[in-house]
């Protein structure tokens, strides 16, 4: 019987502490995570790095990111964010690029796992 391939998923987020805790939780659930300290690191990555879904902070330093979004072609992408943004500015944002989700911060981390599986497909 073939083994089925890991999910893989790509937590962007300058905060150190979160991306510790979302990748622990995630690699508990059997994906393969990936991280990115913000937008910049992230394409850095994706340049070799497939992933399935992107976790992606909203609110980061360098280059900003509907300027990140822009060249994200084909990935799945849920945004993480601490500030509520209007419905407008999430449905210009969704227009953009394959976005699938908003997860406000602080999240509960059993949510984020029950949208990461159904969003990676797992």
């Amino acid at each position: 019987m073939p083994k089925l391939s890991k999910k893989t998923i790509l937590v962007v987020d300058d905060e150190a502490d979160i991306r510790t805790a979302v990748k622990a939780i995630l690699e508990h659930e059997k994906f393969k995570v990936e991280t990115a300290v913000d937008g910049d690191d992230a394409l850095r990555k994706l340049k070799t790095l497939k992933p399935d879904l992107i976790l992606l902070d909203i609110m980061m330093p360098g280059t900003p990111v509907k300027e990140v979004i822009k060249k994200i072609k084909g990935t799945k992408i849920a945004f993480c964010s601490v500030v509520r943004m209007a419905d407008m500015e999430k449905e210009e944002l969704m227009k953009q690029a394959n976005i699938v989700d908003f997860i406000q911060k602080p999240f509960d981390l059993e949510d984020l796992v029950k949208r990461v599986k159904k969003y990676a497909g797992k």
